[in-house]
């Protein structure tokens, strides 16, 4: 199994996975000739993606959806509350390319199983995804206000995470967003911060080689050697040394990472 984060960010996401017989997208939150720009930066095209998997509807994550749906007649694939709240929003999907995804449930494609879960955030259904194949496990959990123990035991043991660490709570309380999107950001149907998720990436990390890439940075309330100082140093508390068997890495909103196998 491979993959990329393609675009992490409050302007946009989306992550590509495939393996040898299947691809797909979690997320298309920026415009289609974009994310045919993003995976050509890896070597992919849109032609090769065989469906996206929506995890719920804000701009962010499905701003090119409608257009990739028409242009590449892929199945598209969210759980029915995520569907009602996304009419009017992307454009006319064809029936035939609408499929339902129930939450904590699993679809599989040959080898690839992939798992859906709840998290909390302020969306109609939001939920996320693990993915496994040939006893390899891939989780992404962004969009959430708080890792709950039920998400934690969905993660649990992965060999790679992409995980949101959205905000340093201080820059967030010091910058210029107005108070009740402040207090929003902090809710728990908003987004973690850096030290919060990485007390959460403690509890679910096994003692094997884990790589975790650091994902949804807030533009404004947060940077990337900050994350990556204060999750090193939240890890470190907590018992995990960085760079011993838990690798960190970055993401963009701009550029994908590099394409590399679980």
């Amino acid at each position: 199994m491979r993959f990329s984060v393609l675009a992490s960010g409050s302007t946009g996401n989306s992550i590509y996975i495939e393996n040898d017989d299947h691809a797909f997208l979690v997320d298309a939150g920026l415009s289609a000739k974009k994310l045919e720009g993003l995976l050509g930066g890896i070597g992919r095209s849109m032609k090769q993606v065989d469906g996206i998997f929506v995890t719920h509807e804000h701009s962010d994550h499905i701003r090119g959806l409608g257009v990739a749906a028409r242009k590449y007649g892929m199945p598209i694939y969210a759980n029915e509350k995520t569907w009602k709240a996304m009419d009017g929003l992307v454009g006319d999907i064809p029936v035939g390319q609408r499929f339902t995804f129930d939450m904590e449930a699993v679809k599989s494609f040959g080898s690839l199983d992939i798992q859906s879960f709840a998290v909390s955030h302020d969306a109609a259904d939001p939920m996320f995804y693990v993915f496994h194949d040939s006893g390899r496990k891939l989780a992404l959990i962004t969009d959430t206000g708080y890792v709950s123990d039920r998400m934690k035991g969905w993660i649990s043991g992965s060999d790679a995470f992409v995980f949101e660490s959205n905000h340093d709570v201080g820059m967030l309380q010091m910058g210029r967003y107005p108070w009740n999107v402040k207090r929003r950001i902090l809710s728990d149907v908003g987004h973690v911060s850096n030290e919060d998720a990485a007390v959460a990436m403690s509890e679910v990390v096994g003692q094997k080689e884990t790589r975790i890439y650091l994902s949804h940075l807030s533009k404004d309330n947060n940077m990337k050697d900050l994350a990556r100082l204060s999750v090193s140093q939240t890890l470190e508390t907590c018992g995990i040394r960085p760079g011993e068997f838990v690798h960190l890495y970055d993401t963009d909103a701009e550029a994908p990472t590099e394409l590399v196998t679980v």
